[in-house]
């Protein structure tokens, strides 16, 4: 081969391994984000990719669970996403929670109880950078929050009213309690009213203890309870909540202490399959739909985001749910409907432009 056609290769694959490094190194054009759509509203949009922090005094039982879902199920519904922190009932930690997630820079944070002298403060550092919040169950009274309730004064009345008209207003009975929560200590308000209003009813007995594992512990004390008071000694059990009534009414069915009758506030799905069974002694319970409650704490902070007026109060009404009006086929809470008017219907903090 000549010198000079040796020249000519030489140049040529140079040129060629010049040309592919530099197509090698010219950068892909970067993937297209899927497009998020933005939420029309009545003032204008709202991205949809809203970042909400649910912060929780505890998670416990099905009640609480039935509740996550409903604020899951809307937020997703708005296209935003939604993440749980469970403070354990440790109020130190659920401040902390809020904390947090306000250096994050989240839309919006709900708050589920918790109690406003470890909260306040913040609550109003969330505030102040812009946070939409909405509270449920809570004693929060910082400017632009919202608080819901189940009303905990009527649940407790509509309960024990049930009761006293059912003992013709005297009996003895057993009342679960505990301190330390806003619906708690709202409730046994009630109580202590209720007492004097019907003094022919008299307390023989009160216990409670929030745990992890509290339907367990209180079965196990009430087993203590129906070991102390024998037949005769108790009319019925008053439990300010659905895991009380559900450790009692399991104490009380496997005694076979059937004389003796429990009145409930909320309830969920596992608690309505515990009334239907047979000689289940879980009679009445007060309640509102957990679920509900979280999708109208949403909508709430939806509205907040959109600019719109939002109240600082909002009760949801509770319903009386007595196993007598139940069907013999078991039931869920989506079937409430058919057996309580107006069960789960709430037409709270709608805007047009969410439906």
């Amino acid at each position: 081969m000549s010198k000079k056609l040796l020249i000519l290769l030489f140049t040529f694959v140079l040129a060629l391994v010049g040309c592919t490094n530099e197509q090698a190194a010219t950068p892909k054009p970067a993937e297209k984000t899927p497009e998020t759509k933005p939420v029309s509203t009545s003032n204008g949009t709202l991205p949809k990719d809203i970042d909400v922090a649910l912060i929780m005094q505890m998670s416990i039982g099905t009640f609480s669970s039935q509740y996550i879902n409903g604020v899951t199920e809307q937020v997703e519904s708005f296209g935003g996403n939604v993440k749980v922190y469970n403070a354990d009932n440790d109020l130190s930690k659920m401040a902390s929670y809020v904390d947090t997630v306000t250096t994050q820079g989240v839309d919006v944070i709900l708050i589920d109880h918790g109690r406003a002298d470890a909260l306040k403060e913040p609550v109003q550092r969330a505030l102040d950078k812009g946070i939409k919040v909405v509270a449920f169950d809570n004693d929060l009274t910082n400017e632009g929050v919202t608080v819901i309730d189940q009303d905990d004064y009527s649940l407790a009345w509509r309960s024990l009213k049930a009761l006293a008209e059912d003992l013709d207003g005297e009996g003895k009975i057993v009342t679960i309690w505990v301190g330390g929560f806003t619906p708690m200590e709202r409730r046994h308000t009630i109580y202590d009213a209720f007492l004097k209003r019907y003094p022919g009813i008299e307390e023989v007995a009160k216990f409670g203890s929030a745990t992890n594992n509290t339907a367990l512990d209180t079965q196990s004390q009430m087993e203590a309870i129906l070991k102390k008071y024998p037949e005769g000694e108790i009319d019925a059990v008053f439990a300010m909540w659905d895991e009380f009534a559900k450790g009692a009414s399991r104490a009380i069915k496997q005694a076979g202490r059937d004389e003796i009758a429990v009145y409930g506030i909320d309830l969920s799905d596992e608690d309505l399959q515990l009334m239907q069974e047979d000689g289940s002694p879980w009679k009445v319970t007060a309640a509102t739909d957990p679920a509900e409650i979280g999708r109208i704490q949403v909508r709430y902070a939806y509205q907040k985001l959109a600019g719109e007026e939002t109240p600082s109060i909002h009760s949801v009404d509770p319903y009386l749910v007595d196993r007598d009006v139940l069907p013999d086929e078991k039931v869920t809470m989506d079937d409430l409907g058919q057996y309580v008017p107006n069960w789960g219907a709430s037409d709270a903090a709608w805007s047009d432009w969410m439906k």
